[in-house]
């Protein structure tokens, strides 16, 4: 008999903003279904109703013909749903045997774990999968790729009919993607009820079965993979045809003059780097996971010791001792990972967008909440953020936004801004708000800024940039302009020894 499971008429509604309206779509064993849809479409509130973390204002949940609703994740985790997120839910110092049955851990005659039993379970569980990780090692030395493979067993040991993962290969390289899609494929073949959470439109094409569309809380379509194809999905998701994203962009045809020069950096991870900036330029930075993008720009601002080698600004030599330093001399950066680098996420809006001009925004010994405000709004209209106002905690933005908080806090009128580093800007973000990024990243270079631009998807970095760096293994392998750049050309590149 198939198994089901039914989302039915679900409403939710927070302040400010209605997150579901009326959605009802079902999701059958054995298949593998994508949930889609822009920021703040919905998806992630269905997941978190899903798995018990909040409940539905009204519809209901049914599993193969029974009604079901969670006061709590541990009522859904009896009802065999698992929900595996960005945000790792383990104890790092415990040892996979211990996550995988935390809640369930085996005892023997005395009371006590039986340590033995636990092993011998777990390590059936890593055969099964044929994961290279033993029982014994404590998570947290885990990479972030097995670290997932560590939720998948928990899941799988639950015997769990539902497995949810919402955005799963954000932080994975190709090699470990191929793992954890080969993992999802057993869980099909399994009979399971698997949902995809992405924003990356290849690995929907190549993992899932079905797709639902979601856009503002509502169901938009519900498709067969197979009988559909990119535009469509786009077009669904935006509510509009956007055609060629790239071609429409308005660029900067005036580049100036060297703004930054780094010559033969090297630190623990780079070696004898050097490049040059121009006045607005954006400069691409290509490479697999790993190559030193990343490291070199920590370096630049300040961030991480340099070694050796010189950077020079508007023609100036300089030294930052710390990223203070460097926001002062007009260097900022958007980091890869925003939630744990880049943003307060307990504190409002506001607070995050004004936080490097609060000085500037002080009257005497007091702040000047009316002039700090201003500035807050400004960005908020400048970068259309979604919310009802500046009050609003950041950790409520969807990704998308709070991409846009960043991007508002290191350009706004206070800020005198002349090279804007932006590292994975577009990561964990939706097709429409990427198209709105590149506009903006143009824009910042129309405007006479500096642009470093650092993507791992090799067809935007191609397409925004105006010259374009590969990395390998912490030293550059080449420089292309943008008219003389090809993807196989940035992939011999970005894999050279």
């Amino acid at each position: 008999m198939e198994q089901y499971f039914e989302f039915s008429e679900i409403d939710k509604v927070f302040p400010g903003v209605r997150a579901l309206n009326k959605v009802s779509f079902r999701m059958n064993s054995g298949r593998v279904t994508a949930l889609i849809g822009e920021n703040g479409a919905g998806k992630s509130t269905l997941l978190k109703i899903m798995s018990g973390d909040i409940r539905p204002d009204s519809g209901k949940m049914i599993i193969s013909g029974e009604d079901r609703s969670f006061a709590s994740p541990m009522d859904a985790i009896r009802a065999k749903i698992s929900v595996i997120y960005q945000e790792r839910q383990m104890v790092p110092t415990m040892s996979v045997m211990e996550n995988v049955f935390l809640e369930n851990l085996p005892g023997n005659r005395f009371g006590l774990v039986d340590r033995t039993e636990l092993r011998r379970a777990t390590q059936e569980i890593i055969d099964k999968f044929g994961l290279p990780i033993s029982p014994d090692e404590p998570v947290g030395r885990l990479s972030v790729a097995y670290q997932q493979m560590v939720e998948i067993m928990k899941a799988y040991r639950r015997d769990s009919l539902i497995i949810a993962f919402d955005e799963p290969t954000a932080s994975l390289t190709d090699t470990e993607i191929d793992i954890l899609f080969k993992l999802i494929k057993q869980l099909r073949e399994a009979g399971k009820i698997v949902i995809y959470v992405s924003h990356r439109m290849n690995e929907i094409f190549q993992i899932t079965d079905d797709i639902v569309v979601l856009k503002d809380g509502q169901l938009v379509r519900t498709l067969t993979t197979a009988d559909t194809n990119e535009q469509e999905l786009i077009s669904a998701m935006v509510g509009r045809d956007v055609g060629d994203t790239y071609s429409s962009l308005r660029r900067n045809e005036n580049v100036g003059d060297v703004i930054l020069e780094v010559k033969e950096l090297c630190t623990d991870v780079v070696r004898n780097v050097s490049f040059t900036l121009r006045r607005g330029e954006v400069l691409g930075f290509a490479g697999l996971v790993g190559a030193g993008r990343t490291e070199v720009m920590r370096a630049v601002f300040g961030a991480d010791p340099i070694l050796s080698g010189e950077i020079s600004l508007d023609g100036k030599k300089v030294s930052f001792g710390s990223p203070t330093d460097a926001i002062e001399a007009g260097i900022a950066l958007c980091p890869e990972d925003r939630k744990e680098q880049g943003l307060i996420l307990p504190r409002s809006i506001k607070d995050n967008i004004t936080m490097p001009i609060l000085r500037k925004v002080r009257r005497g010994l007091f702040m000047d909440r009316k002039q700090e405000l201003a500035v807050a709004d400004e960005a908020i209209g400048r970068y259309s953020i979604k919310t009802p106002n500046a009050d609003k905690i950041t950790a409520e933005l969807s990704g998308g936004n709070q991409q846009k908080v960043i991007l508002g806090r290191w350009t706004s009128g206070k800020m005198s801004t002349k090279i804007l580093i932006l590292d994975e800007p577009t990561k964990g973000i939706d097709v429409g708000t990427k198209a709105e990024v590149y506009q903006m990243v143009c824009d910042f270079a129309r405007e006479g800024i500096g642009v470093i631009f650092i993507s791992s998807e090799l067809t935007e970095v191609l397409n925004v940039s105006d010259r374009i760096i590969v990395m390998h293994n912490g030293r550059i392998t080449g420089a292309l302009k943008r008219e003389d750049a090809t993807e196989e050309g940035v992939m011999a590149l970005a894999m050279a020894e």
